[in-house]
């Protein structure tokens, strides 16, 4: 039998088209690199909509989702009014956190510009303490899991930052 919950869910999740801002462009003449967590940023308010995550949940359940950790990898500059679209991939979930590996496209020349892994907590806006999230959310969350089980996982994932220890000669 099909999965109904799960078909709900694109695999990846493909964002809106989006286009890099004229005051996005720095002094080399390409996208600063603040713009592209914007581009990620709105990227998760399309995708996490779906899941019951946008901004009504914020109002009705006084809850929200906040980044707590975030690497970025550079790979192609963008430019001026570059047309772009990103993906996301749901990497896992548990009851209070959510880890996402997104990338980014020039959505007419098809290379990839970046890519972004995040990892959320869900948090009770009155104490601003993480806080589990409720049944229906972790629900969309299996099911958005299930449509993203047969992705393959990027070797960006889990990378860990750092200049290896020098060779030390005799």
């Amino acid at each position: 039998m099909p999965d109904t919950a799960a078909a709900r869910f694109p695999a990846p999740f493909r964002s809106s088209e989006m286009q890099v801002e004229d005051d996005w462009i720095d002094y080399n003449g390409h996208m600063n690199v603040a713009y592209y967590m914007v581009l990620f940023d709105r990227t998760i308010d399309q995708s996490f909509h779906p899941l019951g995550l946008g901004p009504d949940y914020v109002a009705a359940r006084n809850a929200s989702f906040f980044t707590v950790e975030a690497h970025i990898h550079y790979i192609r500059e963008l430019q001026h009014a570059d047309p772009v679209v990103a993906t996301l991939q749901l990497l896992a979930y548990d009851a209070k956190r959510i880890h996402v590996y997104q990338e980014l496209f020039h959505a007419e020349d098809g290379f990839r510009a970046a890519a972004c892994e995040q990892l959320f907590l869900h948090v009770d806006m009155a104490t601003k303490k993480t806080a589990p999230f409720p049944p229906d959310i972790l629900a969309n969350l299996a099911a958005m899991q299930r449509a993203h089980a047969g992705l393959p996982v990027d070797a960006r994932v889990g990378r860990v930052m750092g200049i290896p220890a020098p060779i030390r000669g005799d």
